[in-house]
């Protein structure tokens, strides 16, 4: 259970405050707005990933520090990209991260409006209707160190232009074949105010208003007027936006409405990961990944699914904080804030791959011992659970060692080890195939060493999990890794994409068993396999097989891997 107060207690503890806060609380102090109005405004157009839900913990965060509200307001204009599904996911992402919207718009509420104002600049004479094909507007436009030049069209009269524009909504013209530009500078050194496209026209089917319009605002004309009907305070966006900010500020001068101010900061950029859309979309469509949610995708579906944690992603975002600077931050700290929060609360259950038989040959002869494990050592309220002990068991093979080295503080042919909440075993011989593998290894127990009631005195180093041959549960696990091979997978040489960064690895499925307990286990349950790492039960399962994925492991083996050479 989550809520949305939990989002802000990582924050809480941060001795500063970030520069946002810092411009809220300077513009509340001087009396420039009377409270904090801020939004979470995704395009529709394909599944959130988690440099979404960082700026959904600021703008939500921002609202519950200071008393305000927070709207969830989908920026569907442009209709050939966007999907009822798409919506849909978005809302269920943030109500999953623990926000709730105080209100849900969309852009599209706002078609008649934005198409209101858009008159009354033609009628001021700041627009007009140009007949320049998409090429050719960009030709005119100029470059960085070059200023445009003005359309042959710049110049109709505000009665002409009004003309054209009622046709192009009434669907006279073809698609294409002309736009509504606003009439701002051709020379501004800024390309973003040389006339910039407000309407294009194009008959798409929306997904909310249907046919009803064949002409659909741009983006930079539909956002600073939604959020000024909406009544925001404080626009946040990423830093790709600065240059578009004086764009944003002259609409809402020129129509003389509700100016918000415009706040940018860096985006999320993380290693082993692409975060655009078009690459995520690209992975999806070429089935180079399951689907949005496949577990090794970067989106917030991908991530519940691979067993993150809301509270987890919260603290990343606390922990990663607000800059004004774009960086790229190491995908270990994600993977770290997963482990540090399952740590704490998920159950432990003992699971062994690649299992190697041993028998205890000293065991009482069909003898079945429920010996009590602990369910999380760190949290005493988790309690205990019963696991049954037998004389024949199941330990991972790379547990045991026929001759070992002298730091191996496993089982070993002679040497002893302590077996998770059961005894002390002492090893004496294998049993070995045709082929000189060892096939079973013979122990003894000591009884007088049941863990919690030892007072044999003897020590080992050493410490195990097992499962009891007769009990094991078979369960698939699907060993999931980083998708990508390298730190930067957008870098790539003259003729590669990143695709060819692709991590051949990223994925191997196994079998796996567990102690029995795993049967009561559900989609979503989350634990720690002991020794091994974090695995959540997958939507795949069924009654007749539990699937697993591992979330992350115990501990971060990437680095010490790409160390020896072993990613691309």
């Amino acid at each position: 259970m989550t809520d949305s107060s939990s989002a802000t207690n990582a924050e809480s503890s941060r001795p500063t405050k970030h520069f946002i806060e810092q411009a809220i609380d300077a513009d509340l102090a001087a009396g420039k707005t009377n409270g904090v109005v801020t939004r979470f405004p995704p395009e529709p157009n394909g599944y959130l990933h988690i440099g979404h839900a960082k700026s959904i913990c600021l703008n939500f965060g921002l609202a519950k520090t200071y008393g305000g509200q927070c709207n969830l307001r989908f920026d569907d204009t442009n209709p050939s990209k966007e999907e009822t599904e798409y919506v849909e996911s978005i809302m269920d992402d943030v109500r999953w991260l623990g926000f709730q919207w105080d209100s849900l718009h969309y852009a599209s509420d706002y078609f008649g409006q934005l198409y209101d104002w858009a008159e009354k600049l033609i009628q001021a004479g700041h627009a007009y209707v140009c007949d320049l094909n998409a090429e050719q507007t960009r030709e005119y436009r100029g470059t960085l160190t070059e200023p445009g030049k003005n359309s042959p069209y710049r110049d109709r009269s505000a009665e002409e232009n009004l003309e054209l524009f009622r046709k192009m909504k009434a669907g006279e013209f073809p698609d294409g074949s002309r736009t509504l530009r606003a009439k701002i500078d051709m020379a501004s050194p800024n390309l973003n105010l040389r006339d910039p496209v407000m309407y294009r026209i194009m008959r798409a089917h929306h997904h909310r208003t249907g046919d009803d319009w064949c002409i659909y605002p741009m983006y930079d004309w539909a956002h600073g007027q939604s959020d000024s009907i909406e009544g925001i305070t404080f626009s946040i966006c990423t830093l790709e936006f600065e240059n578009h900010r004086p764009l944003y500020n002259w609409y809402c001068q020129s129509l003389g409405i509700h100016h918000p101010r415009q706040i940018e900061f860096a985006r999320l950029n993380m290693t082993y990961t692409v975060m655009s859309k078009r690459k995520l979309l690209q992975l999806v469509k070429e089935n180079h990944v399951g689907g949005w949610d496949d577990p090794r995708m970067p989106t917030i579906s991908g991530l519940r699914r691979r067993g993150y944690t809301p509270e987890s992603i919260r603290n990343f975002a606390a922990d990663i904080g607000v800059a004004k600077f774009n960086s790229t931050i190491d995908v270990v700290r994600l993977e770290n804030a997963v482990r540090e929060h399952l740590n704490r609360v998920a159950p432990r259950r003992m699971v062994v791959f690649d299992p190697t038989k041993l028998t205890i040959t000293n065991w009482p002869a069909g003898e079945v011992e429920m010996v009590d494990a602990i369910n999380n050592p760190e949290d005493d309220a988790a309690g205990t659970r019963s696991v049954p002990f037998s004389g024949t068991l199941y330990i991972g093979a790379d547990d045991f060692r026929e001759e070992a080295p002298r730091k191996f503080f496993r089982l070993k042919k002679g040497g002893a080890v302590r077996l998770r909440s059961g005894y002390i075993i002492d090893c004496h011989d294998v049993v070995k195939d045709d082929d000189g593998n060892v096939i079973e290894i013979l122990c003894t127990y000591d009884p007088a060493t049941k863990s919690g009631q030892d007072n044999s005195g003897r020590k080992v180093k050493g410490t195990i999990h097992w499962v009891s041959a007769d009990h094991a549960i078979p369960i698939e696990v699907r060993n999931y890794d980083r998708l990508f091979a390298v730190e930067n997978p957008d870098q790539t040489a003259a003729g590669q994409t990143f695709l060819d960064h692709l991590n051949p690895d990223s994925l191997s499925v196994t079998e796996a068993f567990a102690e029995p307990e795993i049967n009561t286990a559900a989609a979503g349950d989350r634990f720690q396999f002991e020794r091994l790492g974090y695995y959540v039960v997958d939507a795949d399962s069924s009654d007749k097989q539990l699937v697993f994925n591992r979330i992350v492991p115990l501990r971060d083996s990437w680095g010490s891997m790409v160390a020896k050479g072993k990613t691309n």
